[in-house]
């Protein structure tokens, strides 16, 4: 039996100190994504990045926490594998996180002791990076460390110009300004980012953040000086890809322009980084400048075109299995 499984972050179990201390701890205590010496970095985060951190944290969560479905990346985690498993009735879809609940390593557990012997895998990032893709793919390789009977494995690859995630990005993104009540007059296209250091080590990210920028303009029709491709999520003092976000929309906003939307291609579900970084910091600091409206793009989540998008990338990489 062929069993699906998307690899997602994760995302704290409630917007709280208590919440957010053991999701940082284990999310930053990652090689892939804090590539600093274990005996230099460990100390800096027990005794200084976690005890401020978190609670400085919790508070942006609880910003973006909906009462009813919790943790946006949760909701719609579970929506999109809800609504893949209706297109592959015959299949378990089950998905896991990388950093909190529920482990990974419980979803493949789970999933073998049900007769699972044949795996595909899905990592919810569709530009390789060692922070996100990389650390996806260690965390289900020592999942399946834990397991008698290891299954024979496939790892979708990196999709960023796969025709269904261009389409699904196309869809998602005109729905959003069909509803908007003004005109953007800039569109600014933000990925995360990463450290450059990353970049020179042989990280091949912003190869592929490029890639799916070319496509998205020339699919969306954006002429040249109507759009600005950035990076966001800085953490630390050192310098990562560049240009910010930010300074991006401070500097347009200086400009004289008013009405900026913001696309988010490089996350599949809403999340802190999008809702409240972009939603709440990044409008606050563009309308401070001078900006008058700014719309965070929402992200693909459980969009038809992105239902359908995932079920043709899968199908291509599960030929013969599926």
């Amino acid at each position: 039996m062929t069993g699906l499984v998307l690899i997602q972050l994760g995302t704290p179990d409630r917007p709280t100190y208590g919440g957010l201390f053991p999701y940082l701890r284990q999310f930053l205590s990652d090689p892939r994504v804090i590539e600093v010496p274990r005996a230099i970095w460990l100390p800096l985060l027990y005794l200084r990045i976690l005890p401020f951190r978190s609670g400085a944290s919790a508070a942006k969560y609880r910003r973006i926490w909906d009462a009813k479905t919790g943790s946006p990346l949760l909701h719609y985690t579970v929506r999109q594998t809800e609504l893949l498993q209706s297109q592959f009735p015959n299949n378990p879809v089950r998905f896991g996180m990388i950093v909190g609940n529920p482990p990974l390593q419980n979803t493949i557990k789970e999933m073998v002791d049900s007769g699972v012997d044949k795996l595909i895998a899905l990592p919810m990032f569709p530009q390789y990076s060692a922070t996100s893709f990389a650390s996806a793919t260690d965390s289900l390789f020592k999942a399946l460390t834990k397991v008698r009977r290891v299954p024979a494995v496939r790892v979708v690859p990196p999709y960023f110009d796969h025709p269904a995630y261009l389409d699904a990005l196309e869809a998602t993104i005109r729905d959003d300004l069909a509803k908007l009540t003004w005109e953007p007059e800039h569109f600014v296209i933000s990925f995360h980012g990463i450290p450059e250091s990353y970049v020179k080590k042989g990280d091949h990210y912003p190869t592929h953040v490029e890639r799916t920028k070319v496509e998205l303009v020339k699919r969306m029709g954006w002429k040249p000086g109507q759009w600005t491709q950035t990076y966001q999520s800085r953490f630390g003092r050192s310098e990562w890809l560049k240009p910010y976000t930010d300074d991006v929309l401070t500097d347009l906003a200086k400009k004289g322009v008013k009405r900026v939307y913001v696309a988010l291609p490089g996350f599949t579900a809403d999340c802190l980084e999008t809702l409240d970084e972009i939603g709440n910091e990044s409008r606050e600091i563009f309308e401070h400048a001078g900006g008058e409206h700014l719309k965070s793009g929402t992200c693909l989540n459980d969009h038809p075109k992105w239902i359908e998008g995932m079920a043709r990338i899968l199908r291509d990489e599960g030929h013969g299995w599926l």
